[in-house]
């Protein structure tokens, strides 16, 4: 037998750890190769780890609420293999390294560095090298949730910043910041990512807070007062709220309308459905032909394509447009279609229904959500006519559309005005008023509408 080191794998660029939000499998369960052994969540999307080799698992290495870091040993996997050295899952990270070595002789093993015991085996010889904390460098790194515990408990950065790390580099580790918390006299922190709450410390004795807090994980999570239920938000709820009220104290917002006749698109895509369901055996929606106006509109008018950096604006050289999907489950997520506009209709449509599933099965991988320089969200799939969006940061815009309806409508014709019956829709935009003016917003706006009411009905998918 050998043992196999999990890692936690790289999610993305811009996604440099995970929390551990739920073990799938225990030690001693048998785990069969591509199968999830735990659940892992980032500050945009679930999704969980799976397991590149068939074995048995015998040791978890983080426990649920923990921030692991890319490249962290997040568990140890018995396999069936004659070689006595452990495999990697994936390339070594320098940090965190918890087993270095690996030697068996008969029942006796020593793991270095961490000294950590592995179930099934008799003995361990432990080596630990001590190390001082790194507390500052000028800038210093605190993962979500003792972030999320300094924001509940007032702390400023700067008393934030004298917190003393134990973890990894100086690390603050969410034990760090309750002592910290404890030691001031203040509030009990509840750290439960799903039940956020303070309580007033001065009716729990000191000594029984951090004890306190940690019971609060296991409480339940509604609560009835009266005929009222008190339900704590979940943990994707929690985000989305702090970023509207971020975005909304960020950018001082605007928003734009145009009413757009969208009858040659409609009349077009109710005859190419059919040909592209038969063909490619899935639905062309409403969604890839909107972001496809928007992906051209954007080339148009590049500057709305932008973000804001203090005092100086970023004008994106990639067209990645959001599309905001609605969960089962009533959250929100934004998966991100990279360089639309190099894609064609055929290809936006498989990316839309692509993200659209793995968003409502839950598979979406963190790098999914990463990157969108536009948001785009279809309002009109629950029956509103229009919106104003809350911009998603820190993007400069954000477009919503509205349901199509039948109206009676002013046709111009060459020989005269006519009254017809055409299928109406609203488009809404919502921009930030520091960089993008009404004059430009409006032209812009404008320009996603003549593109969809000027669709060639004869175009061939």
């Amino acid at each position: 037998m050998a043992l196999y080191k999990l890692l936690l794998p790289k999610m993305g660029e811009s996604v440099s750890e995970a929390t551990v939000t739920k073990w799938l499998k225990q030690p001693g369960d048998t785990i069969s190769e591509d199968e999830a052994v735990l659940e892992i969540a980032t500050d945009k999307v679930d999704s969980d780890v799976p397991s590149p080799v068939k074995g048995i698992l015998k040791e978890q290495l983080f426990s649920v609420d923990q921030v692991a870091q890319v490249g962290d040993i997040i568990a140890i996997i018995e396999i069936e293999n004659g070689e006595n050295e452990i495999p990697q899952s994936s390339s070594k990270q320098p940090q965190d390294q918890i087993v270095e070595k690996l030697e068996i002789v008969s029942t006796e093993v020593q793991l270095e560095d961490k000294g950590i015991e592995i179930p099934g085996l008799n003995q361990i010889q432990p080596t630990i090298q001590s190390q001082q904390p790194n507390l500052h460098n000028g800038i210093r790194f605190y993962s979500p949730l003792v972030k999320n515990i300094a924001a509940h408990e007032g702390l400023s950065q700067q008393e934030l910043d004298q917190v003393i790390g134990t973890g990894s580099e100086g690390r603050v580790t969410k034990e760090d910041i309750l002592k910290y918390v404890a030691s001031k006299g203040g509030q009990i922190v509840h750290t439960s990512p799903n039940t956020p709450h303070t309580t007033p410390a001065a009716s729990v004795p000191s000594a029984e807070k951090v004890k306190c807090c940690k019971a609060t994980t296991e409480t339940a999570h509604t609560i009835n007062s009266g005929g009222d239920e008190i339900i704590e938000m979940d943990r994707m709820r929690k985000i989305i709220a702090d970023h509207m009220v971020k975005s909304v104290q960020t950018s001082p917002h605007v928003c734009s309308f145009v009413e757009a006749d969208v009858t040659n698109l409609v009349t077009w895509r109710t005859k190419a459905k059919e040909i592209y369901k038969k063909r490619d055996g899935e639905n062309i929606t409403f969604t890839p032909i909107f972001i496809e106006a928007i992906a051209k509109a954007l080339k148009d008018f590049p500057m709305v394509n932008i973000s804001v950096d203090g005092n100086h604006i970023i004008k994106k050289k990639n067209i990645n447009i959001g599309m905001a999907a609605a969960l089962p489950n009533g959250n929100l997520i934004v998966p991100v279609i990279k360089n639309a506009d190099q894609l064609s209709l055929v290809g936006l449509s498989k990316s839309v229904n692509d993200l659209a599933n793995r968003s409502r099965s839950n598979k979406l991988k963190p790098d999914d959500t990463q990157g969108g320089t536009f948001t785009f969200t279809n309002i009109g799939a629950f029956g509103n006519i229009m919106g104003t969006p809350i911009i998603n940061q820190p993007q400069a815009a954000i477009l919503a559309v509205g349901s199509i309806k039948k109206k009676p409508a002013v046709i111009e014709t060459e020989h005269g005005d006519l009254i017809g019956i055409r299928q109406m829709m609203y488009l809404s935009l919502s921009y930030d008023h520091r960089v993008i003016d009404g004059a430009l917003g409006g032209t812009f706006l404008k320009r996603v509408a003549d593109y969809l009411e000027n669709w060639d009905i004869n175009r061939e998918i």
